[in-house]
């Protein structure tokens, strides 16, 4: 369920961990969602690194909606991938839609470029969901008046209902991209629950996302000495939990550890590099 994320921590884990544990499985053939929650920093720098990896190492086109404008890549993914070939950004678009109801109907777009598109989208990812969804009309300017979670289900409904469109389209034309896959972040303004991700249901908009995105990923930054000692400027502790975490676990049984691995760790370094460590 969360073979693009693994994807990402597998090629960029820590030095220090057993390289022959990195092999990249094939690609899950079932649709997957994914909601980032923590810091809106991180989680920015992970969807980016997430698309570069889904384009770059598996050619997929990536759709990327966010409210912020990105005119260059961040210091740390330019970092992890010093060596990026420009033509594998091509094949992710980014979008950027200023109010929810701009996302919704960018969204609901994908349906009609998909008569005009050769290779429609097998990832779509929304940065900052809380910019669209929080607050007074979630960004709206023109009368948007549903309250904040029928904004967030009506939100979730369309886009989990466009990724199992696109799928049923890609499977049409044979692609090896199929499932599209969705991952989006959102940054709580609550306490959410324990360190390994669960919920404490003190938010009812994250109650409603996890209605809807079938693994969540946490992350939760370790202030502790360690992190200082070992000269990291920032140490985070990724946790991946959820219903897409229980099918999968007991659809089968994985051999391979990282496979279905439920916490990881993100290293950032003085220099702006990023490692993952299996934990």
């Amino acid at each position: 369920m969360t073979d693009i994320l693994t994807l990402v921590f597998r090629t960029f884990m820590s030095q220090t961990d057993v390289r022959k544990e990195i092999g990249v499985s094939p690609p899950s053939r079932t649709a997957s969602s994914t909601l980032i929650v923590g810091d809106h920093s991180i989680s920015h720098s992970v969807l980016l690194l997430t698309a570069v990896t889904a384009a770059s190492e598996m050619g997929m086109k990536v759709m990327f909606f966010t409210q912020t404008k990105i005119q260059k890549l961040p210091v740390s993914l330019q970092k992890c991938v010093p060596s990026l070939n420009p033509e594998s950004l091509k094949k992710i678009k980014f979008s950027y839609p200023r109010t929810v109801e701009e996302l919704l109907l960018q969204v609901a777009s994908l349906h009609e470029s998909t008569n005009t598109s050769p290779t429609p989208p097998s990832l779509i990812i929304v940065d900052r969901l809380e910019g669209y969804l929080c607050g007074s009309g979630g960004g709206s300017h023109s009368g948007y008046h549903l309250d904040e979670q029928s904004r967030t289900a009506h939100l979730s409904a369309l886009l989990c209902d466009s990724a199992a469109f696109l799928t049923h389209l890609l499977e049409q034309r044979s692609s090896s991209s199929a499932p599209c896959r969705l991952i989006a972040s959102f940054q709580s303004e609550v306490d959410t629950g324990d360190a390994a991700g669960e919920t404490s249901a003190t938010d009812p908009i994250l109650d409603v996302l996890d209605r809807y995105f079938q693994v969540r990923c946490t992350l939760d930054r370790d202030r502790s000495y360690q992190a200082a000692a070992a000269g990291l400027q920032e140490m985070w502790h990724i946790y991946l939990s959820g219903r897409g975490m229980t099918e999968a676990s007991s659809a089968k049984d994985c051999e391979d550890r990282t496979g279905e691995a439920k916490e990881w760790q993100l290293l950032i370094f003085p220099d702006g590099l990023m490692e993952f460590k299996l934990v």
